[in-house]
């Protein structure tokens, strides 16, 4: 093992620690930095928690008052256990912040032995200058992650520290060993996770003309009826709302399936597993809704989505085939002064209705002259518009006008859609029957990200359609940009994503308006938009 006393500067960094560096710095953290620990609920149950706390117990023997610790953290690396039987040391982890339910992850401290074993999902020495940020080079520690032997999911991680200097060389085979512990019993008890599962199948499928599932690890089952209702673009689609449920009570989901037939899941846990049942409920149709297009009904329609979102589909579908469309990205090769003359006369003869495009990318003069043209058009009009604050600041003239606003909903919070989605426009591109996605592709493709929202989407079906004409499309034959299946993300650097995209685009894509809205720097702005994949 080398020396940790070594200067950084001239000793050999090992790649897998410079590559860990480097995401600290994209993630925005300084070397000097004070660390922003955040603390959140400690885990009380769950399954890595049945697994690993007998493990823990008979590893903390071992060690007996050893000047280390064993740390858990659940796969978000919120740390679940601390375990140390040397009082100085205990003390000395707790002024740091180690303690149960505080975050470790790569974005909030940089290299370390609990966040960056989850970012690449191997075991990992992290010694002194090793670490990236100066707060925590008085230690040395190794950490592993726990892989679920059933579902290949990273659960959590297990790391052993100790005073930088004091490490010895079986920590690395120690944690290695608790960590397969840790699997076997995952795995055991997984074993009776899928006999809970069955027995609650069992128990609804008495009648098999119920549609019902029982979604779990590694398990699903269906009844006949859920089988005839259901294509293999819906089962992917109900798996996608399954693993969108928390613990807790029921959850009710809306889907339309690919026959067209609305139906309500009402997606209950099985207690005792880490699973659910779904019964599958014809939907009854809103008197809202049952009027087709009621949105249309009262004028003027304000539609209101992010880029690629479907927000022409929308106002189209409202305003009907034949509305004359003005786009306000016309206005900048035009002049503003034209495009407002034409969008003026426009709006004050009569004739079909008319569809303004882009209102956000109209000054705060144009817009009040548009404000005053759209409250006494002859002709219905529909505005659409990006999200953002503009709508209630520069653009507030126009939104305040609107009697109808469609909010349409980015593809990411519609996970469920996506199945039904895909293979509705590789008919468009082929022909209905022609070729089918299979259900792992449909599945990978429902847990992309989607920052293109169904703009992308189709390029994708666009691409696969190129790619293979006639029988399934597997998931070798999506583009390499959307093949894997990303890791999970937290529900914070999400919220984080939506808030910086929707500064961006409320700025009109200038970015250092943005950043100065958000009240931070311009290369802060960057390097959060290169860690969170903000193109």
């Amino acid at each position: 093992m080398y020396s940790t006393t070594q200067d950084p500067r001239t000793r050999r960094v090992r790649p897998e620690i410079e590559s860990s560096w480097s995401r600290s710095r994209l993630n925005g953290l300084r070397q000097d930095g004070e660390p922003a620990l955040t603390h959140g609920t400690v885990a009380g149950g769950g399954i890595l928690v049945r697994a690993a706390l007998p493990v823990l117990d008979r590893g903390q023997a071992e060690l007996d008052e050893a000047r280390c610790a064993l740390v858990l953290a659940d796969r978000e690396a919120h740390v679940i256990d601390v375990r140390c039987g040397d009082g100085m040391f205990r003390k000395a982890l707790a002024a740091f912040g180690i303690v149960p339910g505080v975050r470790f992850g790569e974005e909030q401290v940089g290299t370390n032995a609990v966040g960056t074993p989850l970012e690449t999902r191997q075991g990992l020495l992290v010694c002194g200058t090793d670490h990236f940020m100066t707060a925590f080079r008085g230690f040395a520690c190794y950490g592993h992650p726990i892989i679920h032997p059933i579902t290949r999911r990273t659960e959590g991680v297990v790391n052993i520290g100790a005073f930088s200097g004091e490490e010895h060389p079986l920590f690395a085979p120690l944690v290695r060993r608790i960590v397969r512990d840790i699997e076997d019993r995952l795995q055991m008890d997984s074993t009776r996770t899928q006999r809970r599962l069955l027995a609650a199948f069992q128990a609804a499928a008495r009648s098999p003309r119920r549609p019902v599932m029982v979604v779990g690890q590694g398990i699903v089952l269906a009844t006949p009826a859920a089988l005839a209702l259901l294509e293999p673009a819906d089962h992917a689609a109900v798996q996608a709302c399954v693993e969108g449920m928390r613990p807790g009570g029921e959850v009710n989901h809306r889907l339309t399936l690919v026959c067209g037939r609305t139906v309500r899941l009402k997606c209950a846990p099985v207690d005792g597993a880490d699973g659910a049942l779904i019964d599958i409920v014809a939907d009854r149709p809103d008197r809202r809704e049952a009027a087709g297009t009621a949105l249309a009904a009262d004028w003027p329609l304000l539609v209101v989505g992010e880029p690629g979102s479907g927000r022409t589909t929308e106002a189209q579908r409202a305003a009907g085939p034949d509305a004359c469309v003005l786009d306000a990205t016309d206005s900048v090769w035009q002049g503003e002064q034209t495009w407002a003359k034409g969008m003026a006369a426009l709006l004050e003869s009569t004739g079909d209705p008319v569809i303004i495009e882009n209102v956000q990318l109209l000054s705060e003069q144009v817009t009040a002259l548009a404000a005053k043209c759209v409250r006494t058009a002859r002709r219905r009009t529909v505005l659409t518009s990006t999200p953002g604050e503009h709508l209630d600041a520069v653009h507030a003239p126009l939104a305040a006008l609107c009697n109808a606003r469609c909010d349409l909903l980015p593809l990411r919070r519609r996970r469920h859609e996506i199945p039904r989605l895909a293979q509705s426009m590789l008919a468009d591109e082929l022909g209905a029957g022609r070729a089918r996605l299979t259900a792992d592709s449909l599945r990978v493709l429902a847990a992309q990200s989607w920052p293109g929202n169904l703009a992308e989407l189709r390029r994708v079906v666009q691409f696969v359609a190129g790619r293979r004409s006639a029988g399934d499309i597997v998931p070798a034959d999506l583009p390499a940009s959307h093949r894997g299946v990303p890791a999970p993300t937290s529900p914070l650097r999400q919220a984080e994503r939506e808030v910086i995209v929707a500064a961006i685009e409320a700025a009109g894509g200038n970015r250092l308006q943005a950043a100065r809205a958000l009240g931070v720097s311009r290369s802060t702005l960057y390097n959060r938009m290169r860690a969170l994949r903000i193109h």
